[in-house]
């Protein structure tokens, strides 16, 4: 048997988990009319079959009608739940994955103008800064109704087969009530002693306890610490940790540290990259050892060392690995097997979570087939004819092609014109925060290399080149290079500069700074920082009403810290419509998409960000020579057939372009691009 710390099994009651390694709860958003169908089962499946031994579902499923699915929840409070729960537990049973469940009653952290519009309640009578909702201050047959709404779904989900159930105890119902930052009420629920705070949370346990016995597995994942002036003390969370322990009605505890009302809370207590890893493990350490009782922690544990260590030093009895195993769900696998170094890293990029909010589900930033797992392969299976495929460019689209195409058994050649891989993800590897994105390129560089792909760098890539490599399938990845036209004008703006410029170190920021952000991704305040802390005043404009709207808000979170105490303004609805030079100052003409109103301002220097324009000549070179001319059969592509366009019968080769070579997009895009379409070459 493996002396793995990871892999020994943890008695929880009744239940034997096999291992250490667990997914904590987390709504990936994939409900269907509030119901975990076959895409939310398929997701979890995949990560039960590869070993992990309890996956917890549901970051937050809804118990009342009142907490509606601010973030696509599931819906626990409707009956017709309790099969598509079943059907769930059974895919993860199959494979000997204990399941969980989160519920909640979101409290304040919702909206009014969600499923059945109905008022949101609280101990509180403030919103909530993140979602924004005034909520009613609960009255006591909301509590009596609430009780009830929550032993009616657990109940539910123990007739859908599930092991246990926790109940989330931070930012949502329950925590308001006990945390003096969120009660105003007076009476036995009040805010006076922590008793009373205490008491809903309880009353709730109490409840659900009696409806689903005393071997149903129930657990609380809670804040023993707000982290905040005048909220609850670590020392407050360490008794109320004892007191919950004293209750003798719960079998887990899965601490918490901090608080998400905003963004900058919610970023601290589920750090991003460039933060530390596993901040609060310490913290859970003590309250396990304050309790003895079995404790579940995750906040940013993203490698198996960090996780073996959480287990081994007595501090954990499971650890939470989630967003790691939304890069890879075979980590246990991987594990058990010996080939840890074949884990695809989380970046910490949390485009995962933050992408929930913007575009309504969760995705990993470099592994396309997570919350894909019903069209895309995790393990790609080998083709039955070897092809040669030829590559140009070995950037993050290019490399995904090229380690799927030799996962297929191909004979792969790579061109890169520079002298090393990763295209954009090296130029915003620049920025010391964001230097785990290059994980990205390492990764599948070591993959490449394991299936002995060829590559060839320093070299600008012809047709001539190309053509003597006798391809069957040839794929530009060539990217992109910045976009320095106007908008709508047909010319690119004088005397300006590109984000990458700045970035890269090619150029000095000087002087009083305009950086002129049109697309509202990353390299902006990329640059803006390093503007910024060379102690330079900056002036960061958008046309749109927001800014940066694509890098979402836990991103942002970093951004603005650095940003906060320098002279930098953030101007927004204002569109530069011209730059002439005057002098040693460039002069900016400035108007508005709302009015006709323009004016001029004077800058040492103007930063443009605009997405990139596709470098594609080489592409447009090779169609002549290609059998299908560039064309893309879409259905195939998404139905996930093979590409059998023929449009040029006396075509040598088929030809494909993807990820910034077709248009500007974000590196999730480029990756995805490459691996359903080579899945099937």
């Amino acid at each position: 048997m493996s002396k793995d710390p990871l892999l020994q099994p943890f008695q929880l009651k009744h239940l034997t988990l096999k291992n250490r390694i667990m997914t904590t709860s987390h709504e990936p958003a994939y409900p269907e009319d509030g119901m975990p169908k076959d895409r939310y089962r398929a997701y979890h499946a995949e990560r039960a079959k590869a070993g992990v031994a309890l996956t917890m579902t549901a970051g937050s499923a809804a118990v009342s009608k009142d907490s509606p699915p601010v973030f696509n929840n599931i819906l626990a409070y409707r009956d017709e739940v309790v099969p598509w729960i079943r059907n769930l537990t059974d895919a993860c049973h199959a494979h000997d994955c204990a399941v969980m469940i989160q519920l909640t009653h979101l409290g304040r952290r919702t909206a009014w103008n969600k499923g059945d519009w109905l008022p949101s309640v609280s101990s509180s009578k403030h919103r909530e800064p993140a979602h924004r909702a005034f909520p009613k201050l609960i009255e006591d047959w909301d509590i009596e109704r609430i009780i009830g709404d929550f032993a009616d779904a657990a109940e539910r989900m123990k007739a859908g087969g599930m092991d246990g159930i926790e109940l989330q105890v931070y930012g949502h119902l329950l925590d308001q009530f006990w945390s003096p930052l969120t009660n105003d009420l007076t009476g036995p629920y009040g805010a006076d002693t922590l008793e009373n705070r205490l008491r809903f949370p309880l009353d709730v346990l109490a409840a659900i306890r009696k409806r689903v016995g005393d071997e149903f597995i129930v657990g609380f994942r809670y804040t023993a610490d707000e982290a905040q002036k005048g909220g609850i003390t670590p020392q407050e969370g360490i008794e109320i940790s004892k007191t919950l322990a004293a209750t003798g009605q719960l079998d887990f505890l899965n601490v918490i540290r901090g608080r998400i009302h905003t963004d900058p809370a919610m970023t601290d207590v589920i750090p991003v990259q460039g933060m530390p890893s596993a901040p609060h493990l310490d913290f859970a350490g003590a309250v396990r050892k304050a309790t003895g009782m079995p404790t579940f922690h995750a906040a940013r544990i993203p490698d198996v060392a960090t996780a073996r260590h959480a287990v081994q030093s007595g501090q954990l009895d499971m650890v939470g690995m989630t967003r790691a195993h939304m890069a890879d769900p075979h980590i246990v696998k991987k594990i058990m097997e010996g080939r840890e170094e074949d884990i695809r890293p989380c970046v910490g990029a949390t485009y995962c979570l933050d992408r929930i909010y913007q575009a309504g589900d969760a995705l990993c930033i470099h592994n396309a087939a997570t919350g894909r797992e019903l069209s895309m392969p995790h393990q790609i299976d080998p083709a039955p004819v070897a092809r040669k495929v030829v590559i140009i460019g070995a950037g993050p689209a290019g490399l995904e092609a090229a380690r799927v195409a030799a996962e297929r058994g191909h004979d792969v050649v790579v061109f890169e014109a520079q002298p090393e891989p990763g295209g954009q993800i090296r130029l915003t590897a620049q920025n010391p925060r964001r230097r785990e994105m290059i994980g990205i390129i390492d990764w599948r560089m070591a993959q490449c290399a394991a299936r002995d792909v060829v590559f060839h760098f320093n070299t600008w890539a012809e047709v001539e080149e190309v053509r003597a490599e006798k391809p069957d399938v040839v794929i530009v990845a060539t990217g992109g290079l910045p976009n320095l036209e106007l908008f709508e004008t047909g010319r690119e703006a004088d005397h300006v500069i590109s984000a990458w410029d700045i970035i890269s170190g090619d150029v000095k920021p000087a002087g009083d700074v305009l950086i002129y952000d049109e697309s509202g991704d990353h390299p902006a305040l990329q640059a803006a920082e390093v503007a910024a802390a060379a102690g330079l005043k900056v002036e960061i404009m958008t046309p749109d009403r927001t800014f940066s709207p694509e890098v979402m808000a836990m991103n942002l979170v970093p951004y603005m810290r650095s940003l906060q105490d320098k002279d930098v303004v953030f101007t927004v609805t204002r569109r530069l419509t011209g730059v002439v030079r005057r002098g040693n100052k460039l002069t900016a003409t400035i108007g508005t998409d709302y009015s006709d109103h323009t004016e001029t301002r004077d800058y040492d220097q103007i930063v443009v960000n605009y997405g990139t324009m596709p470098l594609d000549e080489l592409y447009f070179d090779l169609k002549p020579f290609s059998t299908n001319k560039g064309a893309v059969d879409h259905d195939a592509l998404i139905a996930g057939e093979a590409q059998k366009t023929m449009r040029n019968p006396d075509g040598a080769f088929q030809l494909f372009r993807i990820g910034d070579a077709v248009s500007a997009r974000n590196t999730h895009a480029a990756i995805y691009d490459a691996l359903r379409l080579v899945k099937d070459i």
